[in-house]
Formats: C-alpha cells, structure tokens, sequence
C-alpha cells in the first residue's frame, strides 16, 4: 500500500511530533512495521518494556493516529488488543510547517 503525502493541520503535527520525540516509541513503529501487528504482551518481551509503559506509549503512538488498535480474540478464548502501524508519510519542508502553524488551534502555547 502506498502512503499518499498530506499536509495535517497544526495540532496533528505537533502530536505527530511529539509521538515521534520518543526513543521507545520510533522503537515501538520500527517493530511494527519490520514485523507486521502485534498484541502487547509480545511486543513488551520483544522491546524490552513493561507492558503498563508499553501501552503508555502505544497510547500516545495511537492518539497522534500513527498505530491502530484491534481486539480479537484468541483461539483459546483471550481477548488481544493488535496494533499494527497506520498508513502514514510524513514529510516536513518550511512550507509545510508554515501552513500547519497557520491551522493551530492554541498559538499560544510555548
């Protein structure tokens, strides 16, 4: 599937960023991607989190609308929360910050 390049508005990109600004969380889209979705108890092993830290993080990863999220249920009966990274490009220029900035819902924050 190919990523279409959109512009988001000013509060998506700075959630986007900030979901970005975390080791752990470029840890958590890099493993995702590389090895398709996952249910947290075996991401958590695999990364080297706790799971609670790990769904902080998957959370954040997932409000910025950079994972999705599915509930499933196991063969045996376990409910599975899968998250799978969404399909997304990101690409930042000047022009493009000029024009998120201009959509900001907050200009004064600092």
């Amino acid at each position: 599937m190919k990523s279409k390049t959109t512009i988001p508005d000013g509060d998506r990109l700075l959630a986007m960023l900030a979901a970005l600004s975390s080791p752990h969380r470029l840890r958590v889209i890099a493993a995702l991607h590389s090895g398709g979705r996952n249910y947290v108890s075996q991401m958590a092993r695999e990364l080297g989190l706790s799971r609670p830290l790990l769904h902080l993080h998957l959370q954040k990863l997932e409000e910025a609308g950079l994972v999705t999220s599915r509930l499933e249920l196991s063969a045996d009966g376990k409910a599975l929360n899968y998250f799978e990274v969404a399909d997304f490009l990101l690409e930042l220029s000047p022009a493009a910050i000029a024009q998120a900035a201009a959509s900001l819902t907050n200009s004064n924050d600092s």
